[in-house]
């Protein structure tokens, strides 16, 4: 669990106008709320929350938010980043309190190891279903990612939720056949199947002897005309 501390000023003033001084003024306006406490609006300075993602150790991590002049810090999660769409700048952000007794229900990423059999020597393509599982567990179990090694995976194998190796104390939120990870023919080797196949298709026509010609009806045979003197 990340220790790291950022400091934050509780914001008197709010309001588009308020935000936009604010953020002029290299602030960033924020509200913090959870832990069974009143929601409060406060301001950070960009350059902190800047170092606290790029340092904290993924989105899901757990840091102190200190309030300033005051001896006041409560354990805190990122749950929202607002950025601009055009600057893409922050402009604004949601903090959540947590309690280290308390489970959180928080969204992890999955990372696949390793590469395929099947796409290393039977011309498949590995097919990423679901790249995030939902876990719960207390805030200082919050596993970074979860690892699924797909080395062993053939053309039409698949890896599910119930193949996840979970650390201790984390439970799984998730339908345990929801899959996550799997190897198909890849477009070209359809193609070329199906090529092939009908190939073979017209290889045998031509092979197959000619039919014989139906004879619809051949009637009375013709009697020979007798002979004269």
């Amino acid at each position: 669990m990340s220790e790291t501390t950022v400091e934050v000023k509780q914001r008197d003033e709010i309001g588009k106008n308020a935000n936009r001084r604010l953020r002029a003024a290299g602030g960033i306006p924020a509200v913090v709320y959870g832990g069974g406490k009143d929601p409060i609006a406060i301001s950070v300075e960009k350059t902190d929350i800047h170092d606290l993602l790029r340092q904290a150790g993924g989105e899901n991590a757990v840091f102190l938010l200190k309030l300033a002049g005051t001896g006041k810090a409560r354990h805190t999660m990122v749950r929202e980043v607002v950025v601009d769409p055009i600057s893409r700048q922050i402009i604004h952000i949601d903090f959540q309190r947590v309690l280290m007794t308390e489970k959180v229900k928080v969204q992890v990423p999955i990372e696949l190891v390793g590469v395929p059999e099947g796409v290393k020597n039977q011309g498949g393509v590995l097919d990423f279903i679901t790249r995030e599982v939902e876990l719960e567990c207390l805030p200082g179990d919050i596993p970074p990612q979860l690892e699924l090694d797909v080395s062993a995976l053939e053309v039409g194998d698949q890896l599910q939720m119930k193949d996840l190796e979970l650390p201790a104390k984390v439970e799984l939120l998730e339908e345990l056949d929801r899959v996550v990870a799997a190897v198909a023919h890849s477009r070209v080797a359809l193609e070329v199947e199906a090529a092939e196949a009908e190939a073979e298709g017209e290889e045998v026509l031509l092979e197959a002897e000619p039919e014989e010609p139906e004879v619809i009806g051949r009637g009375k045979e013709e009697e020979e005309p007798e002979e004269t003197s």
